[in-house]
């Protein structure tokens, strides 16, 4: 079976989309894209995969493992089942985009778009060609490929009002240097960007946010769609989020999220926020004793991790997800590049003393300054890993709450 890294958008209709089990999950019926300024390639932001009773769900792109010419697969068999509702911003490509009529840009001709091809790039999927069917030439055989910037009118016009336009200009932007975008924003327009961002980029940005900021733009979402954008964040940001609300609200947006997600949220609230357990992140990478170097180096080569959630990897006995077997050490990256790719990881792990989750914030700085740490585990009385500690994390608690408000650093 092969992974296509191109693929049609019209052959991927009616396809099943497996879950990692082999089990159906439902077939593809669209594909939702955000359309850019100029001729930027579209990305893909995920499936729409009609589910029983012809309800249609939200798949993200980035939980899709691999295209075939018969199935989709997924990495995980967790997926929000609420319906999908398309947003500001988006746009459906076979509902929106086939049978549209389109300029070849350099003759000038008129055409009829046929097909529309999304391909796989190192970090995200694109829309990158165009099949065609000029005017006068309707034989198949005449269809014309050709590449996404040599086709117009698709684009959003430059001259374009309102959320999506503003969008697209920002996309390319980090997540804090948007953060940084909205919070010089009135609150009513921070609102209209929030509703058309996708929940992950939401996510993403929400963190990047002063605590205040957070609250209003999450309380001005629809129940639904916040308790979306509390599963797309990571569980110790979300628990940080939700600790601010009233005890009441936050239950309640609890009660809305999907409870393999809200689990791990329930138990990071558990914690003072100033703890090494307020502070872990309860998604560390997480590797057993029978892993090999190269399959802990693929590991943490995943774009989606924070460096320092990258730079070491937890070896535990089973189970692996948190909290785990009883934890035996950790293997810094540095040390897996020394070593041979099929050298198992339990023979390269460095007894790193393990905090216990109620160790005081002052207690974690030390440890992390005393012995050159990035991030440290944070483990049971039985020793069962419970998460890890990054030093990001304890930054953002030792600097004043409102860091975010002033001195923001621009990145190009």
């Amino acid at each position: 079976m092969s992974t296509a890294t191109r693929v049609f958008v019209a052959r991927l209709s009616g396809l099943p989309v497996f879950d990692p089990n082999g089990d159906q999950v439902g077939r593809v019926r669209d594909a939702v894209v955000a359309l850019r300024i100029g001729r930027d390639a579209p990305r893909v932001l995920g499936l729409a995969v009609e589910i029983q009773s012809r309800r249609r769900i939200f798949v993200p792109i980035g939980r899709v493992t691999s295209i075939d010419p018969e199935a989709v697969v997924l990495s995980t068999g967790t997926v929000s089942l609420r319906r999908f509702d398309k947003r500001p911003g988006e746009t459906l490509v076979l509902s929106e985009m086939l049978d549209r009529r389109v300029t070849v840009l350099e003759t000038g001709e008129q055409a009829t778009v046929v097909d529309i091809a999304m391909e796989q790039t190192r970090t995200d999927w694109l829309l990158t060609r165009v099949a065609v069917r000029r005017d006068g030439r309707r034989r198949r055989a005449e269809l014309t490929q050709l590449e996404w910037d040599e086709v117009g009118g698709f684009s959003l016009p430059e001259d374009g009002q309102g959320a999506a336009n503003l969008l697209a200009v920002f996309e390319k932007l980090r997540p804090a240097d948007l953060a940084g975008v909205l919070h010089g924003l009135s609150g009513k327009r921070r609102g209209e960007i929030a509703a058309a961002l996708d929940d992950e980029r939401l996510a993403d940005v929400l963190e990047e946010l002063p605590e205040q900021e957070q609250i209003e733009l999450l309380a001005g979402l629809e129940d639904e769609r916040a308790a979306d954008v509390l599963e797309a964040m990571a569980p110790d940001d979300a628990a940080d989020l939700l600790g601010e609300l009233d005890p009441a609200e936050a239950q309640r947006l609890l009660g809305l999220m999907e409870p393999d997600e809200a689990g791990p949220v329930r138990q990071l609230l558990k914690y003072s926020d100033d703890t090494a357990g307020g502070l872990m992140t309860s998604q560390p990478v997480i590797l057993g004793p029978a892993t090999t170097v190269a399959e802990a180096l693929a590991r943490v080569r995943n774009p989606d991790l924070s460096p320092a959630l990258a730079a070491q990897v937890y070896v535990v006995r089973p189970p692996y997800e948190t909290p785990t077997g009883r934890y035996l050490g950790t293997a810094h990256f540095q040390r897996l590049l020394r070593e041979p790719p099929s050298s198992l990881i339990s023979s390269v792990v460095d007894d790193i003393d393990p905090l216990a989750p109620d160790v005081p914030l002052a207690q974690v700085t030390r440890h992390l300054a005393s012995y050159n740490l990035v991030a440290v585990p944070v483990v049971d009385g039985e020793q069962r890993l419970l998460g890890a500690v990054t030093v990001d994390d304890v930054l953002d608690h030792l600097l004043p709450r409102d860091w975010r408000d002033t001195g923001r650093v621009r990145s190009g």
